[in-house]
């Protein structure tokens, strides 16, 4: 990579839409951080703090599913930047509303509201970033901005520690609205300007589903990231539960646990990325990636040392083995035409965030039964334990042969050049 290339890297649409992922993943990962000490001084006893914390889970995933849609359409009909800044404001607006929340009703809504606003953060970036760079340093480009986004956790983690809850949350806020005047200087695609005055339709959501083809490949482009969001969004958010079911010695933290795993998934996100570029291919690296977040997913249920480092170990492990969203994004934004590349780049990292909803309920359903069916044998106790383990088991090997198939049906866009449309 020579200067030119290395400038075009670190040039000012790639480094503010590093920032706004950054700001994008404290916002999102704070609420699984802050899920337990925020809902105990709300007044919810011990033994509602799962149930409560998977509903506001949930209102705030159905939230990105629904800005998905909103922010993706908008990319292609408005422009890129209109997202970047139409987002960036909304979710931190809602989140410094959420400091003041008194209920559990008014955290789901404000978590909701602060979902569709996160949706359109990454999508948008990725978009922007990937048709203003040339082909041959977009792989480059797309894992920085994951591999610095992802960090935001890290920092979520430090400042829940030092502040309460609701500060955690005005933070959050605030940094968006500094980002938000980072990005009155960067400048709009050329590939949409282009676009913007031909008579292309664009941003046409449903055009996705008319074809075979089209439908396929977009399922596919969703469907691989279901095992990232499986190990984030129950195995790492419900850390405490699985760590009291494995019997872990000493007090585990979903603060820490969060951010071990996103350690991991920085790191994950910076290898597999460096890797695609160097052998020239995205699906064969996701595959490498899947047979290890499989593994891995098994040995933090079957963990055979259950000490507390041990088990921050596990989870820093874990980050690494799902550490191929950047090319989970990078391969949605290279699979459709300009005209339909915000759509399609917005909507699959949301509705891969959302299928958190079904997988919750999924793995609640076979909690619970495994747990009934246990019980009269074992006791509640050991029961209950059971139904955790095998449940999460379950589930974890699903989400990995559903994201197999899935990447058997899309494309290799390695080195694909993005100046075409969608007819």
């Amino acid at each position: 990579m020579d200067k030119k290339d290395l400038k075009l890297l670190f040039s000012l649409p790639v480094v503010v839409a590093a920032l706004g992922y950054f700001v994008d993943i404290y916002d999102l990962l704070l609420f699984s951080i802050v899920r337990r000490p925020s809902l105990i001084s709300l007044g919810v006893p011990q033994d509602r703090l799962l149930i409560e914390g998977e509903f506001l889970l949930q209102a705030q995933m159905s939230g990105l599913l629904i800005g998905g849609i909103i922010w993706g359409v908008m990319g292609d009909k408005r422009g890129r930047l209109s997202v970047l800044f139409g987002s960036i404001l909304l979710y931190s607006l809602a989140n410094i509303a959420n400091g003041f929340a008194a209920t559990v009703g008014q955290y789901a809504l404000l978590r909701f509201i602060a979902g569709i606003g996160l949706a359109g953060e990454l999508g948008a970036g990725i978009t922007l970033v990937s048709e203003i760079l040339p082909t041959r340093i977009r792989g480059y480009a797309t894992t920085l901005i994951a591999s610095v986004g992802i960090t935001g956790a890290i920092l979520a983690n430090f400042v829940a520690r030092v502040f309460d809850w609701q500060v955690a949350y005005f933070i959050g806020g605030g940094l968006g609205l500094l980002l938000l005047l980072a990005r009155i200087s960067v400048f709009e695609s050329g590939m949409f300007l282009k676009l913007k005055g031909s008579n292309v339709q664009r941003g046409n959501f449903f055009q996705l589903f008319q074809t075979r083809s089209t439908f396929v490949r977009y399922m596919g482009c969703i469907l691989i990231g279901l095992p990232i969001w499986y190990v984030a969004g129950i195995l790492v958010t419900f850390s405490p539960e699985f760590a009291d079911a494995i019997s872990i010695t000493g007090t585990i933290l979903a603060g820490d646990a969060v951010m071990y795993c996103y350690m991991g998934l920085a790191i994950g996100d910076f290898s597999s990325g460096f890797i695609s570029q160097k052998v020239g291919s995205r699906k064969k690296v996701v595959a490498a990636y899947l047979v290890l977040t499989l593994l891995t997913v098994i040995f933090f249920l079957y963990m055979p040392v259950r000490t507390q480092n041990f088990f921050y170990v596990v989870c820093f492990l874990l980050g690494i083995a799902i550490g191929y969203w950047a090319l989970f994004v990078t391969i949605a934004a290279e699979q459709f035409g300009t005209n339909l590349r915000s759509t399609v780049a917005t909507t699959v990292p949301n509705f891969i965030r959302g299928t958190v909803v079904p997988l919750t309920f999924m793995f609640k359903f076979l909690r619970d039964t495994i747990s009934e069916q246990y019980a009269g044998v074992h006791g509640p106790d050991k029961a209950q334990s059971m139904g955790i383990i095998y449940g999460a088991l379950i589930v974890g090997v699903f989400t990995i042969v559903v994201a197999f198939a899935a990447l058997r049906a899309i494309d290799e866009t390695f080195g694909r050049e993005l100046n075409f449309e969608e007819k």
